[in-house]
């Protein structure tokens, strides 16, 4: 281990060094005045870590937010005091509304300096209070070494979630002993120290599912969080029962597995898909919090329904729905045991029929698509690019979607056929802006897959300034743009609900495939749908960035898969 003094380092280099022992490989983020001496450490120790300077703290958030969703490793961003932490923090809740674990370290004013009016003053430790599971401001240097231990301990345990480090610039230059810096390695990955269930909540669970007569499993994000695909496809296949999946869940079960109902819900789900859960006498929820978009505004399932609820987090059980039977577990753990429980209950007999039912919704679902996704209209249809996409992209492709057109289009229609994190967005806050930079994070978490970002040109808009980040990594990302000149979602929302009164919604046409040429992205402009498989084929094979700007039919005159639109 490098060191700059005797037996102590400043709190800077212990920083560096209690980063480089929790196991992190990247930290994004953007430099300022009170971080100087922490970027001084990260250029002078040998630590193994890559800096990736972004743009905007709020950016380095959100690559942090997806590096952690496709690696189960910390996800670490930082940034500078004053106008830097503000700017982060839409970053940090969506992970923490998202159980993700990420670190957010902000560089402070010096401690000695407070209520003394410096530049960039605030109350760090009140600002982040709300938005974290855990939050701290290093005062003291000798409470660095701990503060980060018990950060990256209650990042990962538990429902996961993020945590914010305040480090004050004198903290950064106050000596740190160096036999305080170690780390407990559980805690480089999410989630750690898996809690297991009750042996008599599963045993209820068990009979409760195999006395229904029409259940369904609902998945949110705690299944693929958990890495529980395995065992949940051994549940779907054991009982062959409907497993149908939040936005959030998506790859809980590939979208090829013949029990995969896809998504339900007010976002990406259809009448055929919905009719399924509202004929269920009990729904299995598994790492799911039941929330407005999922049950439709807690009308589907409806009251009636018996409830098994299986979560980490004993809070989302029985929040919206009386709950027969709670397993408050580990994913994966339950599930597992779950498995055990009807192998000694000999199921062999248990057949729920699940796999004709969803071949019969997915029938009346994608004949509709279909047909419109073989629309030649001018503006192209949303249906016909995520029919291309299916086509050109390659079976392990990341799709990073922003909100707006591509998440219900993306949610409903995309084909993922494999379980596992294909899928990302921020479905706890939906801020525009994610995608663009969500997709940088994705790309260095797994850089061996296609991953492509898509997002409305109003998403567009918010970061375009992360392009020049992805031009001088060479990051070979896609991104595609919906191009319709509006914020779609709300005009959406005026024409269906408050008559056809537009307001403040429409904006001038941008061209986005020149703006991304003069950061160096490669790009294509596409009005004619009969172009949109070269393109996308074309992008797709391309070493460096690239970006598809589509002249796109806009939300509010689409076909959406929106059930308050729909209705």
């Amino acid at each position: 281990m490098t060191q700059s003094r005797g037996n102590a380092l400043n709190g800077a280099e212990a920083m560096v060094r209690l980063l480089q022992a929790h196991g992190v490989k990247h930290v994004f983020g953007l430099c300022g005045d009170t971080s100087l001496p922490f970027y001084d450490a990260l250029f002078r120790l040998d630590h193994g870590m890559q800096h990736i300077l972004t743009r905007d703290e709020r950016c380095a958030a959100y690559m942090a937010d997806a590096y952690a969703r496709v690696t189960g490793r910390v996800g670490v961003c930082e940034g500078p005091s004053g106008g830097g932490a503000t700017h982060i923090l839409p970053g940090v809740v969506e992970a923490n509304e998202s159980s993700v674990a990420l670190l957010s370290i902000t560089s402070d004013v010096s401690v000695a300096s407070r209520g003394r009016y410096p530049l960039t003053e605030l109350d760090q430790a009140a600002l982040f209070r709300p938005l974290t599971k855990w939050n701290g401001v290093i005062d003291d240097a000798r409470r660095l070494p701990n503060m980060v231990r018990t950060a990256f301990r209650a990042m990962t345990t538990g429902r996961p979630g993020a945590a914010h480090l305040g480090l004050p610039i004198d903290v950064q230059r106050a000596p740190v002993d160096d036999g305080d810096i170690w780390a407990q390695p559980d805690f480089a990955t999410f989630p750690a120290w898996p809690g297991a269930p009750d042996p008599k909540a599963v045993e209820s669970a068990a009979n409760a599912i195999v006395a229904a007569s029409n259940p369904v499993i609902v998945c949110g994000g705690g299944v693929v969080l958990a890495g529980a695909e395995a065992a949940l496809q051994a549940v779907a296949e054991r009982l062959n029962i409907v497993v149908a999946t939040t936005v959030s869940g998506q790859g809980s079960l590939g979208d090829s597995h013949a029990n995969h109902l896809g998504v339900v819900g007010s976002n990406g789900g259809v009448p055929a898909t919905r009719a399924i859960v509202d004929e269920a006498d009990l729904v299995v929820f598994v790492g799911c919090r039941a929330g407005s978009v999922t049950t439709e505004r807690w009308c589907s399932p409806a009251r009636g329904a018996k409830i098994v609820h299986i979560d980490s987090d004993p809070m989302a059980i029985s929040a919206n729905y009386p709950t027969e039977v709670a397993v408050v577990s580990d994913v994966r753990l339950a599930l597992e045991a779950l498995n055990l429980a009807f192998e000694e209950m000999g199921t062999d007999k248990v057949d729920f029929g699940g796999a004709d039912k969803v071949a019969a919704a997915l029938k009346v679902k994608f004949a509709a698509f279909d047909e419109l996704a073989a629309s030649d209209d001018r503006p192209i249809k949303p249906e016909r690019v995520v029919a291309e996409l299916n086509r050109a992209l390659p079976s392990d492709a990341v799709i990073v979607a922003d909100p707006g057109t591509p998440c219900p289009y993306f949610s409903a229609f995309y084909k993922i056929p494999h379980a596992g994190r294909y899928f990302i967005s921020n479905r706890a806050h939906g801020a525009l802006g994610y995608s663009l930079s969500a997709a940088v994070g994705a790309q260095i978490g797994r850089p061996n897959s296609k991953v492509v970002a898509a997002m409305g040109d109003g998403s567009f808009g918010f970061t375009v300034g992360e392009l020049e980040t992805v031009t001088r990594l060479n990051l070979p990302i896609t991104f595609l743009v919906f191009s319709n000149s509006v914020y779609g979602w709300i005009k959406a929302g005026q024409k269906t609900s408050f008559g056809e009164r537009y307001y403040s919604v429409d904006f001038n046409r941008t061209d986005h495939a020149a703006v991304a040429e003069s950061f160096g992205v490669k790009s294509w402009r596409v009005e004619d749908p009969a172009d949109l498989r070269r393109v996308f084929r074309l992008a797709a094979e391309h070493h460096g960035p690239t970006l598809v700007d589509v002249i796109s039919q806009p939300l509010q005159d689409a076909q959406a898969p929106v059930s308050e639109w729909i209705a």
